[in-house]
C-alpha cells in the first residue's frame, strides 16, 4: 500500500475541495490511487453531509446577479467553515448558481427558497443540492440568506468588495441612465460597503429608536453636566442625535470621494443629478456582509492540520 503524504492529500483537496480528513480516508481506502479517490469522495454522496451540519458555518461569500436590463437584482449569502473553501472555484461556482436561482424565484422566505426544485437538477431540492455540495466540498455549508431588489423606473447597482467579503445593491430611481449616473450608482454602493449605514436617509429611521438614544443621551448629558438646565441638556442631546445620524444614513454621511471632506452623499447625488439634467432618488440599498452575526469559533489553523494529520 502507498504511503500517504500531506502533498497527495493536498492534490486530492485542490481537485475535489474535499475536507482534510476525507481525503486522508479515501487516499487509504483506494492505495493512493487519485482517480479512484476523487471516486470514493463523489460515491460518499449525501453519507458526509449529516456529519458535518453541527460544524460553524461562517465563512464563505456574498455574490450578487441581475437581470441584463439591470432592473432587477439579487444578493445572496452562501457561508462555509473555513476561508479556503470559501476561495474553492468549485464552491463559488456553487453560490453563482444559488444567486441565478434566487433571481429567478418567488420565494418569500429561505424555507421556500429551499423546498424549491433546484435549477440545475429538477430531481433535487435546493436543500437536497445543498446536502450533495456539503458531501463534495467536505465542509458544512449554509444558504444564509437573500435579499431582491426590482426598479422599474431607473436600475440597480451592484458591489462586490475583496472577493465577496461584503455585497451592496443600491435601488436608483431616475429618467436619465447614462455612464455618469451608473459611475455614481456604484460609488454610492462602495460607500455603503465601505461605512456601513444602517438606513438610506433620515425618514428611514425608527421613532423609537430616536427616542431610546435621546433617552440614554440626556442621561449621559445630565452626567457630564449635572448643573446644567434643561435648554442646554436639550441641545447637547439634539446635536449628538444630529451627528449620529450623519453616521448611519447613508445619504447624510460625509462623501468618502468628497474632494473638500464635507460633501454628503446626498449632495453629491444631487450634484451629478443637475450635471446629466436628470431626477435621480436613492431609493433603498441592501448590504450582505460575510458572517455578520455569525459567532465564530477561535482556531489555531495550523494546530489544526497537524492534529488532524498525524503528521
Amino acid at each position: 500500500m502507498a504511503a500517504v503524504t500531506a502533498a497527495m492529500v493536498k492534490e486530492l483537496r485542490e481537485m475535489t475541495g474535499a475536507g482534510m480528513m476525507d481525503c486522508k480516508k479515501a487516499l487509504a481506502a483506494t492505495e493512493g490511487d487519485m482517480d479512484k479517490a476523487v471516486e470514493f469522495l463523489r460515491e460518499k454522496g449525501l453519507a458526509g453531509a449529516a456529519k458535518k451540519a453541527g460544524r460553524i458555518a461562517a465563512e464563505g461569500i456574498v455574490y450578487t446577479d441581475m437581470t441584463a436590463d439591470e432592473k432587477k437584482a439579487v444578493v445572496v449569502e452562501v457561508n462555509a467553515e473555513t476561508d479556503f473553501v470559501a476561495k474553492n472555484e468549485k464552491f463559488r461556482s456553487y453560490v453563482a448558481d444559488v444567486a441565478a436561482q434566487a433571481l429567478k424565484s418567488d420565494a418569500a422566505d429561505m424555507d421556500a427558497f429551499l423546498a424549491e426544485k433546484w435549477e440545475k437538477d429538477p430531481t433535487m431540492t435546493v436543500k437536497e443540492a445543498l446536502s450533495s455540495q456539503i458531501s463534495i466540498i467536505g465542509e458544512n455549508m449554509n444558504i444564509r440568506r437573500f435579499e431582491k431588489v426590482e426598479e422599474a423606473n431607473g436600475f440597480v447597482a451592484s458591489y462586490i468588495h475583496a472577493g465577496g467579503k461584503i455585497g451592496v445593491l443600491v435601488d436608483v430611481e431616475t429618467d436619465v441612465i447614462n455612464d455618469a449616473i451608473k459611475e455614481m450608482a456604484r460609488n454610492v454602493a462602495m460607500q455603503a460597503a465601505a461605512l456601513k449605514p444602517l438606513y438610506t436617509s433620515e425618514a428611514e429611521v425608527d421613532a423609537d429608536y430616536i427616542e431610546k438614544e435621546k433617552e440614554i443621551l440626556t442621561a449621559a448629558a445630565k452626567n457630564e453636566k449635572p448643573d446644567a438646565n434643561e435648554k442646554i441638556i436639550n441641545g447637547m442631546v439634539m446635536g449628538r442625535i444630529k451627528k449620529e445620524l450623519k453616521e448611519i444614513c447613508l445619504l447624510d454621511q460625509v462623501y468618502v470621494k468628497a474632494e473638500d471632506g464635507k460633501q454628503s452623499v446626498g449632495a453629491y447625488v444631487a450634484s451629478v443629478a443637475k450635471a446629466n439634467n436628470a431626477n435621480i432618488t436613492i431609493k433603498k440599498f441592501v448590504r450582505f456582509e460575510t458572517g455578520e452575526g455569525i459567532e465564530k469559533k477561535e482556531e489555531n489553523f495550523a494546530e489544526e492540520v497537524a492534529k488532524q494529520m498525524g503528521m
